[in-house]
């Protein structure tokens, strides 16, 4: 594997977008890309009222559980 290239795959035009819900207690990223002229702050207005906050909150939680009676065990490596 001589002169080998890696190739990274991006979207040229993605931007990020920082979210809150409507009653400020979680923040979300997204990404999109626009088209030019779109009103940016007309699509994350409507972003946000689409955004399944239950659902985010709840994967948040099952990604960062602790279980009762396991918090000072560590994986040794």
């Amino acid at each position: 594997m001589r002169d080998a290239k890696i190739i990274v795959m991006a979207i040229p035009n993605a931007r990020r977008f920082r979210i809150s819900n409507p009653d400020g207690s979680a923040t979300a990223t997204i990404v999109a890309v626009l088209p030019k002229g779109t009103d940016v702050q007309a699509y994350l207005a409507d972003a946000t009222a689409r955004f399944d906050w239950k659902g985010y909150a709840e994967s948040q939680q099952r990604q960062f559980k602790i279980r009762v009676g396991q918090q000072k065990q560590r994986k040794a490596k």
